[in-house]
């Protein structure tokens, strides 16, 4: 199957599940291409995808220098998903649209200094952590709130909402449930944060179903990746 027939196959089948649902909000796709050339993102680009997800700093930062050489690409949306190094902070709120993995206070001050000294403003999501291990990645959900005011009080900063990565061997319909349930949790307090950042290649219809909002996609549109 060609590039152009899975991203076709994957569109067709979010449709059919929005409309399944009865839902008629937006649901942002981004196709996640890490350890994919360049070359792979350009011919997306070709087939109309303008949200692209990164999670290396040292990958995204080339790629996206590269779209935007000749300025005939300054409409495509860089996406970074993965753990975000606070030192890396400041490269990447240069090309970066949205943040979706901010999990913890430094990283927080980090954004903040590079958005002001860039003079930019950046989208992010609040990365929730799931499971029991304080190694993985993302807030603990009972700091979720109080992260959350930090976020909303800096001025280069605009709260998009909660993004979480489902656990192995773990019924994705339990966490995307509690990743809803956190979503209305902190929307009470930030009405306008009402994003959900949740759904890879295997659960993504999944995810539609607890209000998934953005759609982290990648092999299942790419195919195997070169590591």
């Amino acid at each position: 199957m060609s590039l152009a027939q899975r991203l076709a196959e994957v569109d067709s089948k979010i449709d059919a599940k929005l409309a399944a649902l009865g839902r008629k909000d937006p649901v942002v796709r981004i196709v996640v291409t890490k350890n994919h050339p360049v070359d792979l993102a350009l011919e997306l680009y070709e087939l109309g995808v303008r949200d692209f997800g990164e999670n290396r700093d040292q990958e995204a930062g080339p790629k996206a220098a590269l779209f935007a050489q000749d300025g005939a690409r300054n409409d495509a949306n860089w996406h970074f998903v993965g753990q975000l190094q606070s030192n890396k902070a400041k490269r990447v709120v240069q090309y970066a649209t949205t943040i979706h993995s901010v999990d913890r206070a430094s990283l927080l001050d980090a954004l903040i200094a590079a958005t002001a000294a860039n003079e930019t403003e950046i989208q992010v999501f609040l990365q929730v952590n799931l499971t029991d291990d304080p190694n993985r990645g993302g807030v603990n959900p009972d700091q979720l709130l109080a992260m959350a005011s930090q976020v909303a009080s800096a001025p280069g900063l605009h709260l998009l909402g909660v993004m979480a990565v489902g656990g192995l061997e773990v019924d994705p319909r339990v966490e995307f449930e509690r990743v809803a349930a956190l979503s209305q949790k902190l929307q009470r307090e930030h009405p306008s944060a009402s994003k959900i950042s949740a759904g890879m290649s295997g659960d993504y219809e999944i995810a539609l179903e607890y209000g998934a909002t953005h759609l982290r996609i990648g092999t299942a549109i790419t195919g195997n990746r070169n590591y």
